[in-house]
C-alpha cells in the first residue's frame, strides 16, 4: 500500500519543486541582454534569478531604478514592472496608443502578458486589459 501511495504523489513532489538560481552576468541569455541593452541601455541588472517551478522555468530581472522583468522559457519578456515610466519600446504600439488617447496625463508603470491578454498599469494605478491584439476589454479592479 506504501508503494502505490508513494508512486501516485511521486509526480506531485517533483512537480512542486521549486529551484532558483542565481546567476553571474556572464550567465545571462545573450537575448535578455540584448532585450535590456536596447530598451534599458541605462539600467544594468542588478540581479538575475534563474527560477524553475515544476516544468515551468522563467528568468527574474533586477535592473538598476527600480525595473523589474520576467523572461519565459523562450526568453521573450512576460512581465516588467517599474515605479516609474517604462520606455515606450516595451509598449506595443496599440496600448500605447490608446493610453496616449484615452489618459493623456498619466504613463504606463507596468506591462504583463499572459495566455489569453495583456495588462498595463497606469501610474495612477488603474490596470487595464487588452485581448492579444491589442483591443481593449475592461479596467481591471
Amino acid at each position: 500500500m506504501k508503494k502505490i501511495f508513494l508512486l501516485a504523489f511521486m509526480p506531485l513532489l517533483l512537480l512542486s519543486c521549486e529551484k532558483e538560481e542565481i546567476l553571474s552576468s556572464t550567465e545571462v541569455p545573450s537575448e535578455i541582454s540584448n532585450y535590456i541593452g536596447t530598451h534599458f541601455p541605462d539600467n544594468p541588472i542588478i540581479q538575475t534569478v534563474k527560477d524553475i517551478d515544476g516544468f515551468e522555468l522563467t528568468y527574474d530581472i533586477t535592473l538598476e531604478g527600480n525595473y523589474y522583468l520576467e523572461f519565459n522559457r523562450k526568453k521573450e519578456v512576460i512581465d516588467i514592472e517599474g515605479l516609474s515610466k517604462l520606455p515606450d519600446s516595451v509598449i506595443p504600439s496599440k496600448l500605447l496608443e490608446y493610453v496616449s488617447t484615452n489618459y493623456a496625463d498619466n504613463f504606463i508603470t507596468g506591462w504583463e502578458l499572459d495566455e489569453r491578454n495583456q495588462q498595463i498599469k497606469l501610474d495612477n494605478g488603474l490596470e487595464l486589459e487588452f485581448n492579444m491584439n491589442g483591443n481593449f476589454f475592461r479596467i481591471d479592479n
